[in-house]
């Protein structure tokens, strides 16, 4: 039985990922020109070992050290990483840091979304992974490659996602059918 033809629930594009040389210098750039708006960051991330350095950056020795997230008007947020060099992370990792290396997609439902990329033979890169704890706390995601290698992501977060709860006003969150 063939699969679906495409992913069911499919709602938006939920946020942009990408590679910056300098965290605070890229938000200082889409707080003034563009208006954005921090919502959150995660690290310092003490582990050179991550999940995320290991698949998705592949600047030999670079590893992620912190992330933030931005929304920008009323578009999908940008989640923006910052590199470190290898060793003692002193340093920032900046060859080849400033393509942008990711979409993520919402989906209604991970389950059905990840029966349809195994159908079509997608290489899965990891999860579905729940995030139970910080700001990420209620999202689930999961990596996989397209067919030319890019590094996409799935993300579904029914019931909110624990930093956007505290947000006094409204940013763009998926519904079925937009």
């Amino acid at each position: 039985m063939p699969p679906p033809a495409s992913l069911p629930g499919l709602a938006g594009i939920d946020h942009i990922g990408m590679i910056v040389p300098d965290l605070d210098a890229a938000t200082e750039f889409l707080v003034d020109v563009l208006g954005g708006e921090p919502l959150y960051d995660i690290g310092p991330l003490p582990n050179p070992e991550d999940w995320m350095a290991a698949h998705l950056v592949r600047p030999l020795g670079a590893r992620i050290h912190k992330l933030r997230v931005l929304q920008v008007a009323n578009g999908p947020v940008i989640e923006m990483f910052e590199l470190m060099a290898g060793g003692d992370g002193a340093r920032p990792h900046t060859a080849g840091a400033t393509a942008g290396f990711h979409v993520a997609f919402y989906v209604e439902d991970m389950e059905a979304a990840l029966a349809v990329l195994k159908g079509h033979d997608c290489r899965i890169e990891s999860g579905p992974v729940e995030m139970t704890e910080g700001p990420s706390a209620g999202m689930t995601w999961l990596y996989f490659r397209s067919p030319w290698g890019l590094a996409m992501e799935l993300v579904s977060y029914p019931k909110g996602i624990e930093a956007y709860k505290a947000l006094k006003h409204e940013i763009w969150r998926p519904k079925a059918g937009d």
